[in-house]
């Protein structure tokens, strides 16, 4: 089945009568605009992230949420970091973590297939390939693994659609500290095998959180992109980066574009500052 079809049957399947908890609620008219909120050992690095992340999205439409954190400077900032959104594509480095971990609870490598479904779903986000590794999974290993890595505001789409697996920056910004430190619930090989093809998607895929990323810094990223009948485009992009002295880790999830091209616009004007905020840290 092709990206756009697949898209298309999910759309249709749905229709524009379906209501997903946390997505297609109004905020009230009266509810205060959410802003950018940003804390760091460098107090006048906060600041700054504040007032770039701010006004790169200051004329931007759509539904914007923003997670960053950077170990080095202990560097936090966000925007809408509860805010639910349809996963898209970046469930992908879900499923592949939640395989690696089930395969760690039994002790075992994974299989020559479950490789390559791996690499294909991850490097040029085939959905396919990620169907059958869903399938293979289940929702109690699924949400298993979303347990034990505290990720309990994710929920996974329901009759086989991962694509409307419910996430939001926080629990993104979770599995990405869990990808890139040690930790107990992914070993290190499976750490380094989620960043190695993170770090090989394809040319065509390798926009949003690496836009303006300095040379010599390490990318790794995995984004989606979904269109639906309601709130337009979703796209979203996940970023891990390292290098030049920083490590850190960034999410940005958009909805209500009118394009793809426009939500990337949109991504990217935030990945740029905050690449350019860092380095001059």
């Amino acid at each position: 089945m092709t990206h756009r079809r697949r898209r298309g049957l999910v759309a249709t399947a749905l229709g524009t009568g379906f209501l997903i908890a946390g997505v297609a609620v109004a905020a009230p008219a009266s509810a205060a605009t959410p802003t950018v909120s940003c804390t760091s050992a460098k107090a006048a690095l906060a600041t700054k992230l504040k007032t770039d992340i701010t006004a790169a999205l200051a004329n931007r439409k759509g539904t914007i949420a923003v997670g960053l954190y950077d170990r080095s400077t202990k560097t936090t900032c966000t925007l809408r970091s509860t805010t639910h959104y349809d996963s898209a594509s970046t469930v992908k480095v879900t499923v592949l973590a939640t395989l690696l971990w089930d395969a760690k609870k039994h002790n075992r490598y994974l299989t020559t297939t479950e490789q390559t479904l791996a690499k294909a779903m991850i490097t040029k986000s085939d959905n396919d390939a990620t169907t059958k590794l869903w399938k293979q999974l289940g929702l109690t290993k699924i949400k298993g693994f979303l347990s034990a890595a505290g990720m309990t505001q994710t929920t996974p789409g329901a009759n086989g659609y991962w694509g409307l697996t419910q996430i939001d920056v926080h629990d993104e910004q979770r599995l990405l500290a869990l990808v890139t430190a040690k930790n107990t619930v992914l070993s290190d090989n499976s750490r380094a095998y989620i960043l190695k093809l993170m770090g090989q998607v394809i040319s065509s895929q390798r926009w949003g959180t690496p836009y303006g990323a300095p040379s010599g810094v390490s990318v790794h990223v995995k984004n989606g992109w979904l269109q639906r009948a309601t709130h337009g485009w979703r796209v979203h992009s996940l970023g891990t980066f390292t290098g030049g002295g920083h490590d850190y880790q960034m999410t940005v999830l958009t909805q209500d574009n009118s394009t793809m091209s426009y939500g990337i616009n949109t991504i990217q004007a935030v990945a740029k500052v905050v690449h350019k905020d860092l380095a001059a840290s």
